[in-house]
């Protein structure tokens, strides 16, 4: 379970975070609705370690995130899954290449590593294109390999921030569809959007923040 206690944050004299509340039980779907600037990206930095708050805590299945240390907040990362609007995909990687190396990273076997990649690519639809680079691919198919890539860990927390930002709509109900799908797998899943489109088409509960509190 996801558990945000009083959670406050501020950048020089912003107050990015008030006292934030709130949470989330496994397996559950939940979308962080909020406008630019809102403090959406701010609860996905904290819930993954990349930023402590001012006050409060984040908890995650009991354990305080903002009182890891470094080594088990990196082991801490590898179990869970997460997916940025900007894909950050290595562009002279082929597809494959690019899911490879988050287990590459983490000092998988080889032999490991060719069994499940394939396995998350055919999961996301693209297993076909596993041997061309990013900048042969649209938009939504560069998503799918920054999903693919959040899974070859299993994870049992999947956390997207902004995932259909850059895309059509055409694109934004493809991946939102595969979202769902996950989670009807089991994930437990976070997503933040500002785009109305994206919390009409998912069944789950939506958060909504504004200027920095749950509202």
């Amino acid at each position: 379970m996801i558990a945000f206690h009083n959670v406050s944050k501020k950048y020089g004299r912003h107050i990015v975070l008030n006292e934030v509340d709130f949470q989330i039980h496994p397996n559950e779907l939940v979308v962080l609705n909020g406008a630019s600037g809102a403090g959406k990206s701010t609860v996905v930095a904290l819930l993954i370690g990349a930023e402590k708050p001012d006050s409060g805590s984040v908890e995650v299945d009991e354990v305080v995130i903002n009182d890891m240390h470094a080594n088990t907040l990196q082991l801490y990362r590898r179990k869970i899954g997460v997916v940025y609007q900007d894909y950050k995909l290595l562009p002279k990687k082929t597809v494959f290449e690019n899911v490879a190396f988050a287990m590459e990273v983490c000092e998988e076997p080889v032999e490991l590593i060719h069994q499940r990649v394939p396995e998350v690519l055919d999961k996301v639809g693209l297993l076909g294109m596993q041997d061309q680079f990013p900048n042969q691919l649209s938009g939504g198919e560069r998503q799918r390999i920054a999903i693919a890539r959040a899974l070859v860990h299993n994870p049992t927390l999947l956390i997207a921030d902004e995932p259909t930002g850059n895309l059509d709509e055409a694109n934004v109900r493809s991946i939102v569809d595969l979202f769902r799908r996950l989670h009807m797998e089991g994930a437990t899943v976070l997503l933040t959007t500002h785009d109305p489109l994206v919390h009409s088409l998912l069944p789950g509960r939506i958060l909504n923040i504004e200027a920095g509190k749950i509202i």
